[in-house]
């Protein structure tokens, strides 16, 4: 049998890359389930968009563009 190139190993009949030691990357399907836990979590519960402190005590204010003359 031929000899093995340095850093591959034999399965079987097959020659294989041996794993490479590192970090774990995030594949895709958790990248896109941490994107959907966020979207999720901003349409439960928002990121405070509707605080009540920058809100007027009187309600919305009328519109100034109209006309008064019609």
């Amino acid at each position: 049998m031929a000899r093995v190139p340095e850093g591959f190993h034999v399965v079987r009949t097959h020659i294989r890359r041996n794993p490479r030691p590192g970090a774990k990357r995030l594949s895709g399907w958790t990248i896109a389930g941490l994107v959907a836990v966020v979207w999720l979590w901003s349409q439960l519960f928002g990121f405070g968009e509707a605080s009540t402190a920058d809100q007027s005590p009187h309600g919305p204010q009328p519109s100034t563009t109209a006309s008064a003359g019609r």
